[in-house]
């Protein structure tokens, strides 16, 4: 029997209950799960192909990944029918027909970060879930201007996670597109786009912008930070929770008022 068309499936999940995205043995990840409701809905191994992988601990509300599904089911069947046999912290938002030559992953042209921090009162309980809550209010101010000089073209290499030296010709080169703060009451925001994200880059670009705000560190640290993978100390890595994949970028760089 002929396989069915590719399709692709935009993905959420709270990632506290994860080893991350990438199948892991003895471990739960995102695509473990989603290939063992595969294999349950049609009955033989179907592969899940994601757009890149998640840490451990890592949210998202709008991975994409594609599968090649041994016969056609229809497309809110197959939504429906993977909902009914996924947990409750992991959903298939969309499922549709992938366009001539996809792949989740080749085909990415960037991705959209963000980052929830908080002060103050206690967070709801849900809340709390994927925000990382303060001691304090932060110098916001003196984050705003090292946070800018994050984008363009550079090597991340110090923002990267211990050991990680990048892959393919890129190495640890990566371009990030915009890069902003966003302050409502005693709640913030990073958010980060770019054409790709190194392991932990994310997390330790919050962490160094916190160690700035909080007066721990000078701005002058943190450009040091980009010039030099060597500089002393190193970025800390902000914990996962307070992290989202919001969304994975498709035919060209994301537009400045795509939000």
């Amino acid at each position: 029997m002929a396989t069915a068309p590719r399709l692709v499936v935009r993905v959420a999940y709270l990632g506290g209950g994860f080893a991350g995205w990438q199948r892991q043995a003895g471990a739960r990840t995102v695509q473990g799960d989603l290939e063992e409701a595969l294999g349950r809905l049609y009955r033989v191994p179907v592969a899940v192909r994601g757009a890149g992988r998640t840490d451990a601990g890592v949210h998202a509300a709008g991975q994409v990944a594609h599968i090649d599904p041994p016969f056609a089911i229809p497309l809110t069947g197959v939504r429906s029918a993977l909902n009914g046999l996924l947990r409750d912290d992991v959903r298939i938002l969309a499922v549709h027909p992938a366009p001539p030559g996809f792949d989740a992953r080749r085909s990415a042209r960037g991705k959209r970060y963000r980052y929830r921090l908080a002060w103050g009162d206690p967070l709801e309980p849900w809340e709390a879930l994927r925000c990382w809550q303060l001691p304090s209010r932060p110098d916001l101010a003196r984050m705003r201007r090292p946070l800018a000089a994050v984008v363009g073209r550079r090597d991340f290499a110090a923002f990267a996670s211990s050991g990680h030296s990048g892959t393919g010709a890129r190495g640890t080169t990566r371009t990030i597109f915009s890069a902003r703060l966003i302050v409502r009451g005693r709640r913030a925001a990073v958010v980060l786009e770019g054409d790709g994200f190194l392991r932990g880059m994310a997390r330790r670009i919050v962490g160094a912008l916190l160690e700035v705000g909080r007066g721990g560190q000078p701005p002058s640290w943190f450009a040091r930070l980009l010039r030099d993978s060597t500089t002393a100390p190193p970025a800390p890595t902000a914990p996962a929770h307070g992290l989202t994949l919001e969304r994975v970028f498709y035919g060209g760089p994301p537009a400045t008022g795509d939000r």
